[in-house]
């Protein structure tokens, strides 16, 4: 059998992993990317670029100050345990916290410049027309910038299960826990299986294939809608 009951383990994992952390990149990245796309606050330059840090740094410098952060030492490490909630480090909870840190410009920045591109005029009709930011944020906005969530979501869901660097330096090496496909390939390579590496490698080159032909056409649709 080309995969072995580990591989589908450390696919499912991937799935869980993947699906969770865009939900809340979209839940935690939306009122960012809002806020980035309307303000004059001096702030703005600084947010932006703590948002835009995982696009520069190493994925093992990320993991590693994560790993510190939410140790036994760290002010997260510290939060969670007199909370009752334990260690996040080496736990499913601590791969979903690193992946959300990870790949929040892969959410933010596709909703900001959607946010953007909406301008000014939708929002003064709606304020003549009395509605609350509230309403004109879920009844205007939203619908506008459809194609910017639709590119956030699949963005940070690719991104999430193409991580390696952090998820190996928070979540090491347990099978079923925090091993996800990325890892598993990985360890192939080293026990020399490269039969099964070719499998999982060559599902993530097809897997990558399709999530670059979904944005593709997700904007060739959005301008011939336009």
């Amino acid at each position: 059998m080309p995969l072995t009951q580990e591989d589908f383990l450390a696919i499912r994992l991937t799935i869980e992993l993947a699906a969770l952390s865009t939900l809340i990149l979209l839940l935690i990245g939306t009122p960012i990317a809002w806020w980035l796309s309307r303000t004059r606050s001096w702030l703005k330059g600084p947010l932006g670029a703590v948002v835009a840090l995982p696009l520069v740094l190493p994925p093992t410098v990320i993991g590693f100050y994560l790993l510190i952060t939410m140790g036994p030492h760290g002010f997260i490490g510290q939060a969670t345990e007199s909370m009752g909630l334990g260690r996040l480090p080496f736990t499913f909870a601590g791969l979903v916290v690193g992946s959300v840190f990870y790949s929040l410009p892969f959410v933010v920045q596709p909703l900001q410049n959607a946010f953007e591109a909406i301008g000014n005029k939708p929002l003064e009709a709606a304020a003549t027309l009395r509605a609350s930011p509230l309403d004109t944020f879920f009844s205007v906005v939203l619908p506008l910038a459809r194609p910017g969530f639709i590119t956030a979501s699949i963005l940070g869901f690719a991104h999430t299960v193409g991580e390696f660097g952090v998820v190996l330096m928070i979540g090491g090496n347990i099978p079923g826990k925090t091993r996800v496909v990325s890892v598993q390939i990985f360890d192939h390579v080293e026990a020399m299986e490269y039969a099964q590496a070719h499998w999982l490698a060559g599902g993530m080159v097809i897997f990558s294939f399709f999530v670059l032909l979904a944005l593709y056409a997700s904007r060739r649709s959005r301008s011939a809608w336009a």
